[in-house]
């Protein structure tokens, strides 16, 4: 069965001011859904590939087959990339709960972790993504070249701030800076919680 879009669970304004409506709506319905339609397009050469979750896909690529593997790559983890990231914004939410714990103890403190993982976003060369993901059940910050997944190096994504240009031109323009201190104030970190929790499983 193809891939499809997940609609958004909100109003593409909804993460206003600090997200502004015309990048969200570009943002899921042009770039997220050109991921959706091109890892489509890859995978019409096996019918039981197209039958795999894209989250499995991406965390095997040697099997995927080679002729492929890269469009698999840059356009399935688009699409899990890009799932992932509309579940973990929201505006008003506090970090708390197990995952603030355990940021605590790894990071000494959120303001800390959240210096770390900023730093992470804007030493990102070109386009890419910062986490914060779980390793052997140890929180640790990564960054990913373009599409690339933590889920490709056997690590689970906790949070992700995409720093691909599109995810921010049109409000903060080159300002990557403004953009991250922005993305702070929409974190879910309801959801945030929900995902460290079910990795420690």
């Amino acid at each position: 069965m193809a891939h499809k879009l997940p609609p958004l669970k909100y109003d593409y304004n909804a993460l206003e001011p600090y997200i502004d409506e015309e990048t969200m709506r570009i943002h899921h319905t042009k770039h997220h859904q050109a991921y959706v339609d091109k890892l489509n397009a890859a995978l019409e050469i096996d019918e039981g590939l197209m039958d795999l979750d894209p989250v499995e896909l991406i965390k095997d690529l040697d099997a995927v087959p080679e002729k492929i593997r890269m469009a698999v790559r840059n356009h399935g983890g688009g699409h899990v990339n890009h799932s992932f990231l509309w579940e973990i914004m929201k505006k008003g939410t506090k970090p708390h709960g197990e995952i603030l714990k355990a940021i605590e103890k790894r990071f000494t403190n959120i303001d800390k972790f959240k210096e770390e993982l900023k730093n992470a976003a804007l030493t990102r060369f070109g386009s890419g993504w910062a986490w914060l993901g779980l390793n052997n059940e140890k929180l640790e910050i990564i960054s990913t070249l373009n599409q690339d997944s933590p889920l490709m190096e056997g690590k689970t994504p906790i949070l992700g701030i995409d720093v691909w240009e599109h995810a921010y031109y049109l409000k903060h323009k080159s300002n990557r800076t403004a953009y991250v201190d922005d993305f702070f104030n929409v974190i879910n970190w309801d959801k945030i919680n929900e995902h460290y929790k079910i990795a420690l499983r």
